[in-house]
């Protein structure tokens, strides 16, 4: 049951409005390939870091509104990895279900934890000593975790524990953030040699 459950935990997404154009093919059990192509340089990167440590395979081509700003774009790529993830999850039967990870860079640290318990939640306790990193506006980091969130029907909880104190890297907070919620992701999406069915008391995710 594992191994078939592991060999078809993947997902393709196709989210079309009058704003966004996005397709998204997501393998949860890969090896961190990704092919990220959203317009949105500082995204771009952000996702790429995330494929790897959460050692997903995931392809993304969106194409957004660019000329009013990147929040559409943002925020749809969010919805639709969301949405991956609750598609390639299934059942959730035999997952650890739960993920964490402290992660420092340099001067920063972040802890993600979170729960794929079908109950979204997003509580952010990230702060940033500026507004932009390049031309990207890092209110949108909040935007796409939110809608991350909401699509994938999980608990996420993002906490910076220091990283503002003198230096005001806004890339390392981001790029800290997405790493420790790659990490956490990995942790949760893995398949537990003890738990056979659901993980949870209640029978159903």
């Amino acid at each position: 049951m594992g191994q078939d459950q592991r060999m078809n935990r993947t997902a393709t997404i196709e989210r079309n409005t009058k704003e966004t154009k996005i397709r998204l093919n997501l393998d949860i059990d890969g090896t961190g390939n990704s092919d990220i192509k959203t317009g949105v340089g500082f995204f771009d990167h952000m996702l790429t870091l995330l494929t790897a440590h959460a050692m997903i395979d995931l392809t993304i081509v969106a194409e957004g509104d660019l000329e009013v700003d990147a929040h559409h774009t943002v925020e749809d790529v969010g919805i639709a990895l969301g949405e991956s993830f609750f598609q390639a999850l299934g059942s959730k039967q035999g997952i650890r279900r739960y993920g964490h990870f402290t992660l420092p860079m340099d001067e920063t640290l972040v802890t993600a934890a979170l729960d794929f318990g079908g109950r979204p939640y997003f509580a952010d306790m990230i702060r940033f000593g500026t507004q932009t990193v390049g031309n990207f506006d890092l209110e949108l980091f909040h935007e796409f975790w939110q809608a991350f969130a909401n699509s994938a029907r999980c608990n996420l909880h993002l906490l910076l524990h220091h990283g503002l104190n003198g230096h005001h890297n806004g890339h390392h907070i981001a790029e800290a953030a997405f790493k420790a919620a790659a990490r956490a992701v990995r942790m949760a999406v893995e398949m537990d040699p003890r738990q056979s069915g659901i993980p949870s008391t209640k029978g159903v995710l």
